[in-house]
């Protein structure tokens, strides 16, 4: 892209960019969910999403949605944070047995922590007002039935209470949108989508592809399609030739050069209309999108650091005990992706591999493929 293109972008950012807290925040002035997409396990974007927690409070946001959690836990969740009652002492256990009850493999401690940062806003928040609330939206799935080879009976013994997808919509169509409140809703980037469907190889679809709709945040968006908008918070994106086994650079790498001329410095911003939605993207969401730009995947961006600062959460060494490690390795999440752990030296090292962004990002390509 020429030069001279690039200083325009960054002069429109200097105008138009706003700090990532004050740009999320200012969303619900005119949505009611706001969909934060990340990429798992980064530790910024979590700290980002605990300090945005009295910043909701004061702008009428009482809730933050969570993919990682159960439903079934959610009173005992409630009790936690001082939703249902006063908060009394932090109980850290409670915390990671509410988090072992969804995945016994997520021990990241950002994520507990967001518990522990409602828990004492909610011990101070101002007299009379809404207590905040850390809103689950997935149920516990039983991995103990996976079978190698997946079919509808195994899968239904799986998932219990069915596809996940419209599980997370209608707990957010009942507790929010029926009730006239907001969230914000912390989730992985493939279940934010609203307006755009991301390919899905398909060997009997003409050009071996087809284009997936049923998302949670596709869903959502069909419920209520004005109250609905997803952030895209910066990372990677799979290769158009080579998928996951590359990443590129998001815009084919013209973003990061912006923003590297701008100090590299957090900034928040809208895609739809705006000169950074123009820019053309080559990655895996390009596929069966002829001319593809960034405003096609999301309504808005935050640009955290460069993909050379990104870090991995903190792993919480006490989640896994010799008490509960026969309950961690039998309920180890889906053994299609990785083979469970035979001992907890291999849970652990399954566990700081998925944390060492370092070594998931090696793949990472300056150019689209």
């Amino acid at each position: 892209m020429p030069s001279e293109t690039v200083e325009h972008l960054r002069e429109w950012l200097q105008e138009n960019g706003v700090a990532p807290e004050d740009y999320i925040v200012s969303v619900f002035n005119t949505r009611d969910v706001v969909l934060l997409a990340e990429d798992h396990a980064i530790k910024h974007n979590l700290l980002l999403a605990q300090a945005l927690i009295p910043r909701l409070h004061k702008a009428g946001v009482y809730t933050l949605g969570m993919e990682f959690g159960a439903s079934e836990d959610q009173a005992a969740l409630d009790a936690l944070v001082g939703v249902s009652g006063p908060a009394g002492n932090y109980d850290e256990a409670a915390a990671r047995r509410l988090m072992f009850n969804y995945n016994t493999g997520w021990a990241f401690k950002e994520y507990m922590d967001l518990y522990r940062v409602a828990w004492a806003f909610n011990r101070t928040r101002p007299a009379h007002t809404q207590p905040f609330r850390i809103l689950n939206l997935s149920y516990r799935y039983n991995w103990r039935m996976s079978s190698p080879v997946r079919t509808p009976e195994n899968t239904r013994l799986v998932f219990p209470k069915g596809n996940t997808e419209p599980y997370r919509a209608e707990i957010i169509r009942r507790e929010i949108l029926d009730k006239g409140e907001k969230v914000l809703v912390l989730t992985g980037t493939i279940h934010a989508f609203t307006r755009y469907a991301p390919p899905v190889f398909d060997y009997l679809s003409p050009g071996f592809y087809r284009l997936e709709e049923g998302y949670m945040g596709q869903t959502l968006y069909r419920m209520a399609p004005d109250r609905v908008f997803t952030i895209l918070l910066h990372q990677p994106f799979d290769s158009r030739l080579n998928g996951a086994a590359q990443l590129v650079y998001p815009a084919n790498g013209v973003l990061d050069a912006v923003m590297q001329g701008l100090g590299n410095r957090p900034v928040g911003f809208d895609l739809v209309g705006t000169p950074m939605g123009n820019l053309p993207d080559g990655s895996f969401f390009a596929t069966g999108y002829p001319d593809f730009t960034l405003s096609q995947l999301a309504d808005g961006y935050v640009y955290t650091m460069p993909f050379d600062r990104f870090e991995g959460c903190t792993v919480d060494d006490a989640f896994m005990t010799s008490e509960n490690w026969s309950e961690a390795q039998a309920n180890y999440p889906d053994p299609h992706w990785h083979k469970p752990p035979d001992t907890p030296d291999e849970y652990w090292t399954l566990v700081r591999s998925y944390a060492d962004i370092a070594q998931r990002y090696a793949r990472l390509h300056q150019t689209p493929d």
